[in-house]
């Protein structure tokens, strides 16, 4: 790999005599890792784990294993997957994940709220949006909006709202040129300032967003000190933020300067480029509440969505039931009016009322686990590859019509209608492909 001459004497000068090894590790093969999801049923053995650190795994999965389509694991590199565990979000939080796509992040903090409080996932990018809202979808929790903004109007409707705001920014992307070697053609010795102009722009909003005592988890993935340490000086100018201590595990050290903050190095962590602080704001806020507008279901609507409970559901799922045109979803309580916001995702998709009946989404069938469905299919290996292709499976002819929860490995894979002993696809067009 050929470094630009310019970021090497940056290195040079600022590492000293850790300076080569760090230069030379940029030679080797860059560290592969993944998460698995507490929030499904069925998790196989998985060896090489990452010590000390949360549902971390070393090593590859393959985007079409059972594992992945049913959102048991999540591809994540292990640096990376750092800023997840220095937020832990408690259980009830709300959480805020400024800059969320592609979803390794959002999906890290799902796991630690259990499907409980509220997550944000916003991505400025409509493009980006997208992939997010199906990484979400994948991994099967209740509790998430996905929203499609800049910081500034998010700032707006959630003023000394968030408990805790997770801010992995846009950076230079310097700790991804062994992974991502295109990203050094955008670097200049001025990128790193240029990106630190825009973090500070997004902080600015995002302070305004944090609650009393509410906690800012900022990340970069570049060695810069001008988009790392010299962010946190700022942000530590501000006032009325203390910073806190990051436990330093697996080869991480302390910041230049701030050894409070952590860095990771890839000569020294076996994973990518990562720096990471934790800040509490300590400034009185005054509590606002939120104004809730109810997206209006129709008695219809109401009607066919309790008429599918009753035939294929036990018990019953948490939210507000809201409608957008023929669409239903359950939306976190906690949520306050959206209305000037572009959503990419408004809470649990539930599926789409049509004439005289309710049609369940492949994100509920994701979602539910087996003691909340009164009926469901188990595929085999075989009738899996049929399925995620496209095709209609054979099943027991035994079987009564209707709705099943469709299930691989042990978890939701979706609905889909059996008739007359034949599984109907329901497996999203856009997600289809062959095993």
């Amino acid at each position: 790999m050929n470094l630009p001459a310019d970021f090497q004497k940056k290195y040079l000068d600022l590492l000293g005599d850790d300076a080569p090894p760090f230069l030379e590790s940029f030679q080797k093969e860059a560290e592969s890792g993944f998460r698995i999801n507490p929030l499904k049923e069925q998790i196989p053995h998985f060896s090489h784990a990452i010590p000390d650190m949360n549902w971390s795994f070393y090593g590859k999965v393959s985007g079409k294993s059972v594992e992945h389509v049913t959102g048991v694991v999540y591809s994540q590199e292990p640096a990376a997957q750092v800023v997840g565990q220095v937020a832990s979000p408690k259980e009830g939080m709300k959480v805020l994940d400024l800059a969320a796509a592609p979803g390794g992040k959002s999906t890290h903090l799902l796991s630690y709220l259990k499907n409980s409080g509220l997550l944000v996932s916003n991505e400025i990018s409509t493009k980006r949006s997208k992939i997010l809202v199906e990484n979400i979808e994948r991994f099967g929790a209740r509790n998430v909006v996905v929203t499609n903004e800049s910081a500034q109007n998010l700032a707006k409707v959630f003023p000394a709202y968030f408990d805790m705001i997770v801010l992995d920014a846009p950076c230079s992307g310097e700790g991804m040129f062994r992974k991502d070697p295109d990203a050094m053609q955008y670097w200049s010795v001025d990128y790193p300032s240029q990106c630190a102009r825009l973090q500070k722009e997004i902080l600015t909003s995002a302070i305004e967003m944090l609650a009393e005592d509410g906690e800012l988890i900022y990340s970069t993935c570049t060695w810069s000190p001008e988009e790392n340490e010299e962010i946190v000086h700022w942000l530590l100018e501000q006032g009325d933020f203390e910073l806190l201590d990051i436990p330093k595990i697996n080869g991480m050290l302390p910041g230049i300067g701030l050894p409070e903050t952590a860095r990771m190095y890839p000569h020294h962590f076996k994973g990518e480029g990562q720096f990471v602080a934790k800040l509490r704001y300590t400034g009185a806020r005054s509590k606002r509440r939120a104004s809730k507008i109810t997206k209006k279901v129709s008695r219809e609507q109401e009607l066919l969505w309790k008429q599918f409970k009753e035939a294929n559901l036990i018990g019953d799922v948490s939210g507000r039931l809201e409608a957008f045109g023929s669409h239903l979803y359950l939306v976190p309580e906690e949520l306050p009016d959206l209305s000037s916001l572009k959503i990419a995702r408004n809470g649990l998709y539930l599926g789409e009322c049509k004439k005289n009946r309710f049609e369940p989404s492949y994100a509920l069938g994701i979602a539910l686990k087996r003691s909340e469905v009164q009926k469901s299919i188990d595929l085999t290996s075989e009738q899996f590859v049929l399925y995620v292709s496209g095709n209609t499976v054979a099943v027991d002819s035994s079987l009564e019509n209707g709705w099943y929860q469709v299930r691989a490995g042990g978890n939701g894979l979706g609905f889909a209608k059996i008739v007359s002993g034949t599984l109907k696809n329901s497996f999203p067009k856009g997600l289809r492909f062959q095993a």
